[in-house]
């Protein structure tokens, strides 16, 4: 798997030898990973529980750990997500299409 984290964007490919995967914590678990792997300290979360997001129980996302006023202010604070959440779930793109792209925000925007 392949993770790319661009300005807005965060681009996940599948790459020869990866197996599908099967539900979305899972997914996102291993996009979270490689992000780790990258040097960024990211965590998943259902959105619900952050409280100013929407989503039901099986909403997650990943987003820095330090969630600090100061923080969130900074550059380095991001959030990753699928916009399009509620039409499919993300795992389904990657599995089909071998490629899924996520949304970024970032804290200072």
């Amino acid at each position: 798997m392949k993770v790319e984290l661009k300005n807005h964007t965060c681009i996940v490919t599948r790459e020869t030898g990866d197996p599908k995967i099967y539900n979305e914590s899972l997914f996102l678990h291993k996009v979270k990973l490689e992000l780790i792997k990258q040097g960024h300290d990211v965590i998943k979360k259902r959105m619900w529980k952050d409280g100013h997001l929407y989503g039901n129980d099986e909403t997650q996302y990943i987003r820095s750990r330090n969630v600090g006023k100061q923080f969130q202010d900074s550059h380095d604070f991001i959030m990753v997500y699928d916009n399009d959440y509620a039409l499919r779930a993300s795992y389904e793109d990657y599995n089909k299409e071998g490629e899924k792209e996520f949304w970024v925000a970032r804290g200072d925007e």
